[in-house]
């Protein structure tokens, strides 16, 4: 008996998106798009070839007769026609996407652009002895793709996927660019709808190699200085800066500043202003943060006093200021006093959360995040159900766990800021996002920003002692304060006062809240619970409470 037939493999699906091919005269996009589209079961259309069957003339006759300006416009309409349609491969001119319109038209109509990149050597050699490309006639081939490549890729570098194309066969380059479809996955972006100076939140992976195409949509120039502290820049700044001059960005200064709280403080904010401006920066060169919770309040802090406001990018490489900080415009500095209590609102232009930083980051600094996205869980509510189920995975280091957690906690953190930009709200509004905070700011006060408790740690217990206060007060059910301890213990955090390292003094912790920024007319203000999804404002806690409650707790 004959052994049977193996099965046909399935044609792979082909993708609900248009795949746009876009590059430099003689990187391959028709070669390679032929046979992208044969492999994905796509018709292929080649731009310049439908605009001839349109106008009835070559490229070259179109140039001779009415000139480059109207060859754009009509390429531009072909293009937005086709990508309104069904989904296609489509290879475009060389110039196409430097077209403002055109880009925004793909954008809209969200198709996958891939730009295919070749050197200067593989370009010239294809381009040999092609007659019908008007921008080379009677000139240097040589010297016109040098200026095309300076004048475009800043343009190329906004395309969602690039690859490298060099001396590959189009067959190998085709590969190449079905497996980056494939496991590319479209960066989510959430708006933060504010009245005046709307933003986004862009959050996936591989942001900061692409930084240049995704920043420079939202910018006055393509001129920046990064402010950043020694370890992050260690990591990461080499990324950023690539992908930052890819995008055709002049980076004025790159300003490091020592790790940890201790430097957000007035002294450092003055070093950061120095260095900017002695770099030359003006009022359209804009600060990028790329770091920590620290990094970004100091940063959004020069950039809102430099000459008077400087556009300001956040760029955060923590769980925590992905979670929390880089979203919603609040800037600044400690004073001796208490926390933030110096500082300005300023909202950046967009907020890029690259979860890939998250993969380089101390376990402890991965964990004080969570405390955070705890609380985002507390205020929302279903979060907090899927907190206790998945926040083990995602300490643990689950990228997709992360992912979701850092989405929504910024879709939350997104709504509540567009309701009330200035935390202006008498009851609720943004004023909810302290939860845990008052408690929070004294224990980090009374460490002194030395290190020995960071943010998110203080958030954690101040989590636990806000549940416990609220069941005191008869707000919540008895169970809360315990549910919420365990599920912090369960991810590594600490969960009340006497899991810190060191001890605290209850009449010292009630003189730092008194001098905390919500302070009204004298009398503290709280943010409690009644359950998960049910977190109000109020001033109505007896102060005899919080102290019991403190020396219960763990402090003396």
């Amino acid at each position: 008996m004959a052994a049977e037939a193996p099965p046909i493999p399935a044609p792979p699906a082909p993708p609900g998106r248009s795949i746009v091919l876009v590059g430099m005269p003689g990187a391959g996009k028709s070669a390679v798009g032929r046979r992208l589209a044969a492999r994905l079961g796509l018709p292929f259309l080649d731009a310049d070839t439908e605009i001839e069957n349109a106008a009835g003339l070559t490229v070259a006759e179109i140039f001779a007769r009415y000139g480059e300006a109207h060859f754009r416009d009509g390429e531009r309409r072909v293009i937005a026609r086709i990508a309104a349609g069904p989904p296609v491969v489509l290879a475009t001119g060389g110039g196409a996407y430097v077209d403002p319109r055109t880009r925004r038209v793909l954008r809209e109509a969200g198709a996958v652009t891939l730009w295919l990149r070749a050197d200067i050597p593989v370009l010239k050699r294809r381009i040999a002895g092609r007659s019908n490309r008007p921008l080379f006639i009677g000139r240097d081939p040589e010297e016109v793709l040098q200026g095309l490549i300076n004048a475009r890729y800043p343009f190329y570098a906004e395309a969602d996927l690039a690859i490298d194309c060099g001396e590959d066969t189009p067959e190998v380059t085709t590969i190449r660019a079905e497996r980056a479809i494939g496991g590319w996955q479209r960066p989510a972006r959430l708006p933060v709808a504010l009245s005046a100076n709307p933003y986004e939140v862009v959050v996936g992976t591989g942001l900061l190699a692409r930084a240049g195409g995704l920043l420079s949509p939202h910018l006055p120039s393509r001129r920046v200085a990064v402010v950043s502290d020694a370890s992050v820049a260690a990591l990461h700044l080499p990324t950023l800066r690539a992908g930052l001059e890819e995008g055709g960005f002049d980076i004025r200064a790159e300003v490091t500043v020592p790790p940890g709280e201790g430097s957000k403080r007035m002294g450092m904010l003055e070093e950061v202003l120095e260095q900017v401006l002695a770099a030359g920066a003006d009022r359209s060169t804009t600060v990028i943060a790329l770091g920590g919770g620290v990094v970004g309040d100091l940063a959004g802090f020069a950039a809102a006093v430099a000459l008077r406001g400087l556009p300001f990018v956040q760029i955060p490489t923590t769980l925590l200021a992905q979670v929390d900080s880089s979203v919603g415009g609040k800037t600044g500095v400690n004073l001796r006093t208490g926390k933030n209590l110096a500082g300005a609102f300023h909202q950046p232009r967009i907020v890029l959360a690259d979860t890939g930083t998250l993969a380089t980051l101390p376990a402890r600094e991965l964990r004080a995040g969570w405390g955070e996205v705890a609380k985002h869980g507390l205020l929302q509510g279903p979060l907090w159900e899927w907190c206790e189920a998945c926040g083990p995975a995602a300490m643990a280091g689950d990228p997709e766990a992360l992912r979701h957690a850092v989405l929504e906690s910024c879709r939350l953190k997104a709504g509540v800021v567009a309701a009330d930009e200035f935390e202006t709200a008498k009851d609720g509004g943004r004023a909810l996002l302290n939860l845990g905070h008052t408690f929070a700011h004294a224990l980090e006060a009374e460490c002194g920003y030395d290190g020995t408790l960071l943010h998110g740690e203080a958030v954690a217990v101040g989590l636990g002692l806000a549940a416990a206060l609220s069941a005191r007060l008869g707000h919540c059910a008895q169970e809360w304060p315990g549910r919420v301890m365990e599920h912090l213990a369960a991810v590594g955090l600490p969960a009340r006062i006497g899991d810190l390292p060191r001890s605290f003094s209850a009449e010292a912790l009630i003189g730092r809240m008194r001098k905390d920024k919500k302070v009204r007319d004298g009398t503290m203000r709280f943010v409690l619970l009644r359950g998960a999804g049910e977190a109000f404002t109020t001033a109505e806690v007896p102060p005899e409470a919080v102290e019991a409650l403190l020396r219960d707790e763990g402090a003396a």
